[in-house]
């Protein structure tokens, strides 16, 4: 598992985990969105624009 903390935001990804390639975005111990990152779209809830700089940024620096 890898848990990145970010803008307020826990981004987390399980190594392994089903596909397609994803991640949980969670706030206050809630889950925000399941953000598809292959397909660059929600799986579940929303994704506001300040966690699609926050998943871009992250991709850009290899972590996710």
């Amino acid at each position: 598992m890898l848990k990145i903390r970010r803008g307020g935001y826990i981004f987390i990804i399980w190594v392994g985990d089903h596909s397609p390639r994803h991640v949980h975005v969670y706030r206050d111990g809630r889950l925000v969105v399941k953000w598809d990152l292959d397909n660059k779209k929600p799986m579940i809830g929303n994704a506001t624009r300040q966690i699609l700089g926050l998943i871009a940024e992250l991709e850009s620096e290899g972590l996710i």
